[in-house]
């Protein structure tokens, strides 16, 4: 069955020069490790900094409004995601549990089933 990870968090850290060298090379190993164990899809993507973010909304009349950046003003916003293959959603979790950004930065990982239509 498919599943995403979706990652969250403080963004700062995933910027800082120093904090994301070390951790870079913690997360090409898990890929390795779970792409070669079947888990890891190829697919997914690292997202860019919120601030470079445009959110479409709906305005008064109904028309599309844009604004920049996200449009909640939080400290925790979606990083990325990745799509995984797990047998059930706890296997999923097992796999989620493992990334390295929640020890190293705090990050927080959303594991959710992909709707198949």
């Amino acid at each position: 069955m498919r599943y995403v990870m979706i990652l969250t968090g403080d963004e700062a850290p995933w910027f800082d020069e120093q904090t994301s060298q070390g951790l870079m090379e913690e997360i090409i190993t898990w890929w390795g490790k779970w792409s070669e164990a079947g888990k890891v899809e190829e697919g997914g993507a690292e997202l860019a900094p919120s601030t470079q973010a445009k959110t479409v909304g709906r305005g008064p009349g109904g028309e599309p409004v844009v604004t920049d950046g996200p449009f909640l003003e939080l400290k925790e916003v979606v990083g990325g995601f990745i799509y995984l293959n797990a047998d059930d959603i706890d296997d999923a979790v097992a796999v989620a549990s493992t990334w390295p950004g929640i020890a190293a930065v705090g990050d927080r990982v959303e594991v959710r089933p992909v709707m198949e239509r």
